[in-house]
């Protein structure tokens, strides 16, 4: 157990919980279709609704990401996006107020050195990470480091994961743990995995206090239906589409990635839940949870 750490992520889950509604995760990869752009969409998103952004550090295998996003983080390798790039767009995006998180598979972390990216990532105002593919009992250097800098550490469970695995995810995670809804890689989908909400209950039974949905969310209809049960939203691949339709127009891609976050958020709204009754100062003071 982890001394008391405030997690900013868990306090914007908690604020939209005590307005009766999940919260609202956008996902969208750094440099894509280029740096400034990337920071100008996420800024639009929070402006249209979104509570919690994560941001995307490309990475040239990206195992668990589906072509739209794999698509966007080649393009933004090949135009030469650095993890440099990531934390000034942590820098600006934090600037909004929204909990800014870096989403990012864990060997660019390792290269940059473990403690001196959680240092710059927290110099940045950076919330913390989601790791998809970091397990808990291999994730000793970067749980001290986080803890050392005040950092969320998002683990991910998935339909296959076992009791004892759900209880060591929901014992390491702060902010929230990440529950993927299906089995494979991200992508929009028709509709959302079956055993999302088992799978939610599942993680909240081993610990969790909350779980955020992501892995085919990518209408209004998908938002309302996964806030019914779970305490966060996430969406991916259907904003970097709108990104991939721009044809270089950027200010109509960003007006169409408003008006599809403005969708979603309202599909969150739509989805009444009982607010949990708590002191929002305190709210986010978690140990390992």
């Amino acid at each position: 157990m982890t001394a008391a750490i405030a997690s900013r992520t868990a306090r914007a889950i908690d604020a939209a919980r005590a307005e009766g509604r999940a919260a609202l995760v956008v996902y969208l990869p750094v440099g894509y279709p280029d740096v400034d752009t990337s920071i100008a969409a996420a800024k639009a998103a929070v402006d249209a609704g979104a509570d919690i952004v994560e941001l995307g550090l490309p990475y040239s295998d990206p195992g668990m990401d589906g072509p739209v996003i794999q698509a966007a983080v080649e393009a933004a390798l090949d135009a030469g996006t650095r993890t440099a790039d990531v934390l000034r767009a942590v820098r600006e995006v934090a600037a909004t107020g929204a909990p800014t998180l870096v989403m990012t598979y864990y060997n660019p972390v390792h290269r940059y050195g473990v403690e001196a990216f959680a240092a710059d990532l927290a110099a940045a105002g950076g919330a913390g990470l989601i790791t998809p593919d970091l397990i808990p009992d291999e994730a000793g250097e970067w749980i001290a480091a986080a803890d050392r800098y005040g950092l969320d550490k998002v683990f991910l469970v998935a339909p296959s994961s076992t009791t004892e695995r759900l209880h060591l995810t929901a014992a390491a995670s702060r902010g929230f743990v990440y529950a993927a809804s299906t089995m494979g890689v991200t992508g929009a989908r028709a509709s959302v995995g079956e055993r999302a909400e088992a799978l939610v209950a599942a993680t909240r039974s081993a610990g969790a206090e909350r779980v955020c949905v992501g892995l085919g969310v990518s209408t209004g209809e998908h938002a309302r239906e996964v806030a019914g049960y779970a305490d966060g939203v996430i969406v991916g691949s259907a904003l970097v589409r709108t990104l991939q339709r721009s044809d270089g127009d950027i200010e109509a891609a960003l007006a169409d990635l408003q008006g599809l976050t403005r969708d979603l958020a309202a599909g969150v709204r739509a989805a009444r839940v009982a607010p949990v009754s708590q002191d929002l100062d305190q709210a986010g003071s978690v140990g390992s949870a």
